[in-house]
């Protein structure tokens, strides 16, 4: 047996402004609630519920990300809104930020004002 159902993706934040700052005019999302408990935004046809806590150890990995078709276009995008690509010195990344996976998609990420992982993927065609 099986329900209906859409995915809702879920992250956090201990800085309810800045996240709103940065989720709706940085990136581009439109916020559809806020309330003392989360803010929600529309990322095309799917949920992003940034949930409000008092205190916040951000994981070390990848919480959201996006596919996108120019990875580097994305990126000049996100460092004229004054987004900086995370780097790490275990993976060899472009000037940009840019890392190649052995099988040829390019990765990058970056992190949200609460410093949530964030990643953008242009898949090798």
């Amino acid at each position: 047996m099986t329900f209906v159902r859409k995915p809702v993706s879920f992250i956090a934040t201990d800085d309810p402004q800045a996240a709103s700052a940065f989720y709706c005019h940085v990136l581009g999302l439109d916020i559809v609630e806020s309330s003392a408990f989360a803010l929600v935004f529309l990322d095309g046809d799917h949920t992003l519920r940034v949930q409000i806590v008092p205190e916040l150890v951000p994981a070390p990995h990848t919480a959201y990300g996006w596919q996108v078709p120019d990875i580097a276009q994305a990126l000049r995008v996100l460092a004229a809104n004054g987004v900086k690509a995370s780097l790490f010195d275990r993976l060899k990344q472009d000037e940009l930020g840019v890392w190649t996976s052995p099988d040829g998609h390019k990765i990058a990420w970056f992190t949200d004002p609460s410093g949530n992982v964030l990643s953008l993927t242009e898949h090798k065609t």
